[in-house]
């Protein structure tokens, strides 16, 4: 009979610390401080290495150069000009995009009330969601004619089907277990949406405002160079148009310029606050 033996019992021992190693104050320093520095950065190298090219070209017809895009840039706000024409496409393009999200919620309510709602929504965003909007403008000029409605009509179409798409996968996305925390603590109807559904759903709510505003801001501007003069005003792809056809190249930059400089700040004041007191705030984007 084989009698079992105990493992052999290793002696312990204890590894000695190393001596900490004082870093300088100097170099504790984050970059994340310079952090604001690094988008003004890359835009200064973009308009260093296109003031390049365009010298290189030597052709002002063709390819302004960044100083000389600048100076019509300026020209066109000391003057007030380039004001009146981003005021029109604004002003149309904030009621657009309203009414375009006041829809995309009701569509939203209804995908989530019902299994017929969802259904048919699905249908709807498979059918017009990949539909550009400017392939409506034939269509909208032909119902609404030659003025705001037109625009309207494919501004809402731009915002409406993006954002219902993202809003209704977001509140489909909620867990169970957030919906039963609700109701335990006696949630329900209006209050469930507004206090649960609503703030699990933000982050995508906000990516389908973000795609829904790119996407109006582009077929504003597209709408505006065919046809353009809204009540005898033009908005800014007028403007481009215009400064187009009268070969002023450097306006036609700044115009392009405006565009990408209003869309920077809408990105930067309206959309990454609203992230950073929500969903940064609340740990559910980093």
């Amino acid at each position: 009979m084989t009698t079992l033996r105990e493992p052999p019992i290793r002696p312990e021992y204890v590894l000695p610390l190393r001596p900490a190693v004082a870093v300088p104050a100097a170099a504790s320093i984050s970059l994340d401080r310079f952090g604001w520095l690094r988008k003004p950065a890359i835009l200064l190298a973009l308009a260093v290495v296109w003031e390049v090219l365009a010298r290189w070209f030597d052709n002002d017809l063709l390819l302004p150069g960044a100083l000389q895009t600048g100076r019509a840039f300026v020209d066109g706000i000391l003057s007030g000009e380039l004001i009146g024409y981003v005021s029109v496409s604004l002003a149309i393009l904030s009621q657009g995009f309203l009414l375009g999200v006041a829809g995309s919620f009701l569509l939203t309510w209804l995908a989530v009330s019902n299994r017929f709602g969802r259904e048919l929504i699905d249908t709807l965003t498979s059918m017009f969601n990949p539909l550009p909007a400017i392939a409506l403008l034939p269509l909208a000029l032909l119902w609404f004619g030659l003025g705001k409605g037109s625009l309207l009509m494919v501004l809402v179409h731009s915002v409406l089907w993006p954002l219902t798409l993202n809003a209704s996968a977001g509140f489909r996305a909620v867990p169970e277990t957030l919906r039963m925390a609700g109701r335990n603590y006696g949630l329900g109807g209006l209050r469930m949406v507004l206090q649960i559904l609503i703030p699990a759903a933000l982050p995508s709510i906000l990516s389908g405002l973000k795609i829904g505003w790119a996407f109006a801001w582009r077929t504003l501007i597209a709408a505006e160079l065919v046809f353009g003069s809204t009540s005898g005003q033009g908005g800014l792809g007028w403007y481009i148009f215009q400064s187009r056809n009268e070969l002023f190249t450097d306006k036609v930059f700044a115009g392009l310029a405006t565009v990408i400089i209003i869309g920077l700040a809408i990105e930067h004041f309206v959309f990454q606050t609203l992230e950073r007191v929500t969903v940064r705030r609340w740990g559910m984007q980093r």
